[in-house]
This record gives C-alpha cells, structure tokens and sequence, in this order.
C-alpha cells in the first residue's frame, strides 16, 4: 500500500467526509478549515487538491472517499461492504509473453551483458607489486554481488558459476568484493558504465524525466531537535539524482549526493550529458523543485521543451535562479492558459517514480556498505543493473539489441 493510500485511511478514520450529490467534500491535513471537492466516477474520478492537478491520478482524497464508500456501517456497529458503487482502476496493456520469457532469462542474459560491457573497460598497467585481479572481473563481481541481493558469502555460489562460464577469469574471496566497492578509482568506471548502458536506447526514447530519491543506510547520526529540545538518532542516507527515458525507464545520467543536497542544481548536468551522449530530446519533465530559468534554458539548447510547473508564486518577469528571460514568460503563460494541454505532458514525470520503484523494488532501497565511497558505488551498481535489466525487457519488447565492440556500443535492430 503506498503513501497516499495510508494517509487515505487516515482521513476516512478521522474526518468527517460529506456527500453532496454526485460529488464529496474532503477536509484538507494540511491547512485547517480547508476542504476539497471530489467527483467520485469509476473511470475517471476528480479531485480539487493541487495533487490531483498535476499527477491526474488517484490522490488521497479519492482514496478517502473510496474507503468510506466501500465501509459502510450498520446502527447495530457491523461493518458491512456496500456494492452501490464499484471502483475500477485504469490499467495498462503488457506483452506478457515477451515479459515471461524476459524475467525466466533475466539472470543468464544480465551476465552475458555485464561481460561484454567490463570487456570493453580499458586495463591499467601494472608495473609493481602482486598481480592484481583485473578491472572488468572487478567491476562484474561487484555489480553481479549488487544484482543478487545476497550476502558475500552465500554470492559465491553465483561467482564460481560465472567463472565456469568464462564470465571472470579468477575467482575472488569473498572479503575482496567489500574492497572493491571501497575503490575510489572504482566510481569514475561506475558513472562510466551506466551512461554508455543506456546508448543502445537512443533510437526509442526522446521524452525524459528528471528526479531524485533518497537510499537509507547503515548509519546515524545523532540529532538535536530545535523545537522540542531533546536528541535523537536519525539514519543517515544519500541522494540519487537521475534522468530517465519515459518509454523504457533507462537510466541516461545520474549523480550521487548527500540526503540533504538542493535538487535544482543537479539538473543542468543531467540534461547536458543526456544530450551529450546523442538522444534526440523532445521533452523534459520535473517538477517544482527544478523551477527556474537557468534549467529552463538549458533543457531548450538541448533542442526539447521543459515541462515543469511554475509555484503559485511565481510571475511573469520575474524567474528564479536567473535573470529575466522570454522562455521563462512563454512557458508561464503557456502554463497559464493552457493548463490541461501542459500538464498532459507534465504527467509523463510520473514514469521517474516508477524507474526508482524498479530499482528499489529489485535492488532493495537500503545501502548495506559501510563508507561513503561504497556507498556511492553500491548505488551506482543498483543503476547499472536496472540499465541492464531494461536492455534486456527491451530486447524481448521492442526487439532492440546491444552489441559490445571496442567503440563501446553498437545498436542494431533484429
């Protein structure tokens, strides 16, 4: 159950929902005394609260009503369901045989990848000291490690069968893969390697996304709350900022900052190294937290148009993060006066929650390392793999395929 069905229950079990007609009157959690009008349809339920205007999807005032509607209580204090209204939800098409055979081969299919990916990685030379494990094996074991889930100890079954396959060349303990995920010069690679993981998708995705997500540690720091004046422990956690194709969910760039970094500044560079790399950029979606016209006239020099919904104090004129500019009043008034045909493209940001739902979701939401440099590169291994696993959706879905040469990438079509 997500966020907004919980706080759904929450309103259903507190507060006093009112039925006038065809429509329902929410009261507000946030601002006191203030309520929103739902319109409750099975097919296309509306809701006043500015959630709802700029997702057009189910927010937690529909939900609330839905709740009420469906408990529905006896004088006698029985709760009984009431079949007066149905609620359908919108659902999508799936090719669910090409998703079958995807998910059966995912496993096989990501090493082969990963290996031809590492291979192309060039080799440092070694002029001292003990003969070191190679720099593709290091970067596929450590990948692979993220991509099981598993502890380093029970991983090692999954290692010494890649080995048998030609996939590492030598078979590492089990401690050094905690080492590997130490190496600075290990991040560079890292960043490296998701960027080229998404070329072979440059010929299908031309709408993007920008957000970032939060992923929990293992650590804490202590906290002294102001308001309440006492102390307490919180879990420290690092930010992943991501742009991503809407199609298909692949990553194009990314960046790894502390939990408590301002989003806005991390936007031009993701933009710029996603337009760097060669995808035709149509659109781009954020949301409010990326306002301003510095991100406004970059997304524009990169050829696409920036869909980002201005504040409720914003005006023309006048922009944030930068100086004045026409791009800044034409997409204010375009927001203005043409709210619904915006925001149709605005809501195509939703698919950037569903790539940090994948990777969460497979990958787990939780660091499990113990420095800050393992960290970044356990996360930027999360991210490589969910690359991986679309290439491999999408070679099923779209017959598209990625051929590893020693120009990185080739994309061919089946």
């Amino acid at each position: 159950m997500e966020e907004r069905e919980l706080k759904a229950l929450e309103i259903a079990a507190k507060s006093k929902l009112t039925r006038r007609g065809k429509t329902w009157l929410v009261p507000s959690q946030s601002v006191r005394g203030a309520q929103y009008t739902v319109k409750l349809d099975p097919n296309e339920p509306e809701c006043s609260c500015p959630d709802f205007e700029c997702r057009k999807l189910r927010c937690k005032h529909i939900f609330a009503v839905e709740y009420t509607i469906e408990r529905d209580e006896t004088p006698e204090g029985e709760t009984v369901v009431t079949e007066s209204f149905k609620v359908t939800r919108r659902t999508y098409p799936q090719d669910w045989k090409a998703y079958n055979v995807a998910q059966q081969h995912e496993k096989s299919e990501l090493q082969s990848l990963l290996y031809e990916l590492c291979r192309t990685i060039p080799e440092p030379e070694q002029y001292r000291g003990r003969p070191r494990l190679s720099l593709a094996d290091i970067i596929f074991s450590s990948a692979f490690k993220i991509y099981s889930t598993l502890s380093a100890r029970r991983f090692m079954s999954d290692l010494r069968d890649a080995k048998e396959r030609g996939y590492i060349s030598k078979l590492p303990a089990y401690n050094s893969l905690f080492r590997y995920l130490e190496a600075e010069s290990l991040t560079p690679h890292l960043y490296q390697l998701v960027t080229v993981s998404s070329l072979p998708l440059k010929a299908v995705e031309t709408d993007f996304a920008v957000d970032s997500s939060g992923f929990s540690t293992g650590q804490f720091v202590r906290w002294l709350d102001v308001k309440y004046g006492k102390q307490e422990d919180r879990r420290m956690w690092l930010k992943v900022h991501l742009m991503c194709g809407v199609k298909t969910n692949i990553v194009t760039s990314v960046e790894i900052s502390d939990g408590y970094a301002n989003d806005y500044h991390y936007f031009k560079g993701l933009v710029a190294r996603t337009g760097e790399n060669g995808f035709n950029m149509k659109e781009v979606s954020a949301d409010k937290a990326y306002l301003g016209g510095e991100n406004l006239l970059v997304t524009l020099r990169q050829g696409a148009i920036p869909y980002i919904p201005f504040k409720s104090n914003s005006i023309a004129g006048q922009s944030t993060y930068g100086a004045k500019s026409e791009l800044w009043d034409r997409m204010f008034h375009f927001y203005n006066f043409h709210r619904e045909e915006f925001l149709q493209h605005y809501h195509k940001r939703s698919n950037v929650e569903t790539t940090f739902h994948m990777i969460k979701a497979k990958f787990g939401q939780r660091l499990r390392s113990k420095t800050l440099t393992a960290q970044i590169n356990e996360a930027l291994c999360k991210i490589l793999c969910h690359n991986l696993c679309v290439l491999i959706q999408s070679a099923h879905e779209l017959g598209v395929e990625a051929v590893f040469t020693d120009e990185l990438w080739q994309f061919n079509e089946r």
